[in-house]
């Protein structure tokens, strides 16, 4: 089967990111992070299904099993519900600075939520601030990791159970062991996307545990295979693309998030900031999780 590409709507984000596929509803979430708008939007008819405005920036968001949604705000973990815009503060992070906030996470099989900061526009050599964390169903902040730039594309493979995560500044993806007790060890670099022209940005994996990523500055998306060598790279008609998700009703549809105005990334052609649908890749998503924040097991 050919890969066809085509917009979904005509709605133009700033900063696309975070899509999250709703299957009760067949849609599609994402968020406007300068915008700090979350939006459902239904591909059938390309219409905005839903909206909520949370304070901006917000980094990322994930549905949770109460049906409120849990999001990554500048440095706090907040619900919200999505009807009246109500929010149950959560947790913060420890370190507080006008050039750090967090970004990208995912919910864990577990129910938990992994959530990772972005220190920019630090000094050569300058240590970043934050990390990599992880919220407890029981609403307790972990710090898992440091030393990560811009976090992007926390989520686990489906063969052999690691947790994936990416620093864009780096143009890495590293893996690590999920212990019981859900902290990290043994962590391992999986690939470097240097010699790709661009960091990674978002990522998902494919039933067949094959990471796709967002090629930030390259204006494609690639698939990895589990031993790190490229499969596919599928060039798309904008600028940024900034994450990907698996979704339709086989979850063989990717669809994918972009950039227009990221504030340090700006493109400004017609599809810049558009979402679009890619069918025909060939591979198949797993069902999403939800976290479970706040409820009893």
């Amino acid at each position: 089967m050919a890969i066809e590409i085509a917009p979904v709507g005509t709605i133009r984000a700033a900063l696309g990111e975070c899509p999250v596929w709703d299957i009760a509803n067949q849609q599609l979430w994402f968020i406007d992070s300068r915008a700090g708008v979350i939006r459902r939007l239904d591909p059938a008819t390309g219409i905005i299904a839903a909206s909520v405005t949370v304070p901006a920036p917000a980094g990322s968001f994930c549905l949770n099993a109460d049906g409120r949604l849990l999001v990554a705000l500048k440095e706090k973990l907040v619900l919200v519900d999505p009807l009246t815009g109500a929010q149950q503060f959560l947790a913060a992070v420890e370190d507080s600075h006008p050039h750090l906030r967090l970004n990208d996470g995912e919910p864990m099989p577990d129910g938990s939520f992994v959530v990772g900061t972005m220190h920019v526009y630090r000094e050569e050599n300058e240590p970043p601030l934050g990390g990599l964390y992880r919220l407890r169903p029981d609403g307790v902040l972990m710090k898992l990791d440091t030393g990560i730039g811009i976090a992007n594309g926390p989520c686990v493979n489906p063969l052999d159970l690691r947790l994936y995560i990416s620093d864009s500044s780096t143009r890495s993806i590293y893996s690590y062991v999920i212990a019981a007790d859900g902290t990290l060890a043994d962590r391992r670099l999986f690939v470097n996307t240097g010699p790709y022209d661009s960091g990674p940005d978002g990522c998902c994996f494919d039933t067949q545990g094959g990471l796709w990523t967002a090629l930030v500055r390259a204006g494609a998306i690639a698939r990895f295979g589990p031993d790190g060598v490229m499969t596919h790279r599928i060039s798309l008609p904008l600028t940024h693309p900034a994450s990907l998700c698996f979704g339709g009703e086989r979850l063989d549809e990717l669809f994918v998030t972009s950039i227009s105005d990221s504030g340090r990334l700006r493109a400004d052609g017609p599809l810049d900031g558009a979402i679009l649908r890619i069918r025909g890749c060939g591979m198949q998503g797993m069902v999403p999780a939800h976290t479970r924040i706040g409820l009893s097991a």
